[in-house]
């Protein structure tokens, strides 16, 4: 079980089966940032870093990969084991003018490898998503059987805005949206509700906000392992959800116009030239949103997110790796770093984009971020033959 609620960040599986359950959690671990919590099956881990927005860290995912290996494997809960917290991108910044690239490309690697077990997963996964859900959030979460929104909800996927590409699987689930919702949100970071998440495929339930301690006690007390029982559970919490009249869901026919073009630049053109002679807020900011982005990672992502809709989730993972590696590198660029410095560090909202416009980003640029890592490193090694053939 995933989401933000009260900014607390919380996982949980429904691996459940075989006797009564306990309705009392026991705490298997606590500390400041991190408890692990178990209801007979159920095991739901709570992040809670606020100040970070409860960003995880490469120990925190790697622990969590073991121990959704030991829930999947052993249902009763054994192999549960500790957990401890430690930087969050910030650190990854910290890291890299440290020179020490490979503790940076051994937390994307580990983090790509847990989302694919998320993606994965034998056993029914329940994320409840009641407050931010954004870039690794969304990729241990959307990924997963059941996503439950709340009012409270807010999606989005910003990482042009900071020099990077929409990863943690965000070209797998983005592309598969109706028409070219998906280009659109990767491109200007667009925020989604619960509402609109529902309605856009994102999610499969929704549900108020102060339902979701019943939710939780209600997944607490299932004993199965049969997703179509989870569905009905779910759906007894679920509410009738409408995108108010201001969302831009109801702009797909304008999406679809302008993001279903060829580049970048034909898609600002097109949203331009709409705009022309008329006072529309929505263009106005979709625009504005694409100017302030990093042109070479707008052209990576939109290469990336049309790449997605041929791809399976760990085709996806293993590009968006390889492009990682390349931002992380600063072989074509410095933008990542630049983007993190001027929105998180120095918050001066005026990062120095390189190239700084899209006539100076070449096709050439764009595609070496796509290509086999060679020299630039090891590649992503996800297990595809092994979870194939468990799931």
């Amino acid at each position: 079980m995933l989401g933000f609620r009260k900014l607390q960040l919380e996982f949980a599986c429904c691996a459940l089966k075989g006797r009564a359950l306990s309705s009392v959690p026991l705490t298997l671990y606590e500390d400041r940032e991190l408890k692990v919590e178990g209801t007979g099956f159920t095991r739901k881990a709570i992040l809670n870093r606020p100040k970070s927005l409860n960003a995880f860290t490469t120990l925190m995912v790697s622990q969590l990969h073991r121990l959704y290996q030991a829930w999947e494997d052993h249902p009763d809960g054994a192999g549960d084991r500790a957990f401890c917290s430690g930087g969050d991108i910030v650190r990854i910044y910290e890291l890299a003018k440290e020179g020490n690239m490979r503790k940076c490309k051994d937390f994307f690697n580990k983090a790509y490898r847990f989302m694919y077990l998320v993606g994965t997963y034998a056993k029914p996964h329940v994320a409840l998503l009641d407050g931010v859900t954004m870039g690794g959030g969304a990729g241990i979460s959307v990924p997963g059987t059941f996503r439950v929104v709340t009012d409270k909800t807010v999606f989005a996927t910003p990482e042009v805005q900071i020099g990077f590409h929409p990863d943690a699987g965000a070209s797998f689930f983005l592309s598969h949206l109706p028409g070219y919702l998906g280009e659109y949100l990767g491109l200007t970071g667009e925020r989604l509700n619960g509402a609109e998440m529902l309605v856009a495929g994102l999610a499969t339930h929704f549900s108020v906000s102060t339902r979701i301690e019943l939710i939780e006690e209600r997944m607490g007390l299932l004993v199965t392992e049969d997703p179509s029982v989870v569905k009905t559970a779910l759906d007894e919490y679920s509410d009738v959800a409408v995108p108010d009249a201001k969302s831009s869901l109801r702009r797909m026919d304008a999406i679809d116009r302008c993001f279903s073009k060829e580049t970048v630049e034909e898609i600002i053109c097109a949203l331009e030239t709409e705009a022309a002679g008329i006072s529309d807020a929505w263009y106005a900011n979709t625009i504005r949103k694409l100017k302030e982005a990093s042109p070479l990672s707008l052209k990576i992502a939109l290469k990336s997110i049309r790449e997605g809709r041929f791809q399976s989730l760990d085709q996806c993972l293993v590009r968006e790796y390889r492009i990682t590696c390349r931002k992380l590198s600063k072989k074509f660029s410095h933008d990542f770093y630049e983007g993190i410095r001027a929105r998180m560090i120095d918050k001066d909202s005026s990062p120095k984009w390189h190239p700084p416009c899209l006539e100076q980003v070449s096709r050439e640029i764009v595609d070496k971020h796509f290509l086999p890592l060679g020299l630039d490193g090891l590649e992503l090694e996800l297990p595809v033959k092994q979870r194939e053939a468990y799931i």
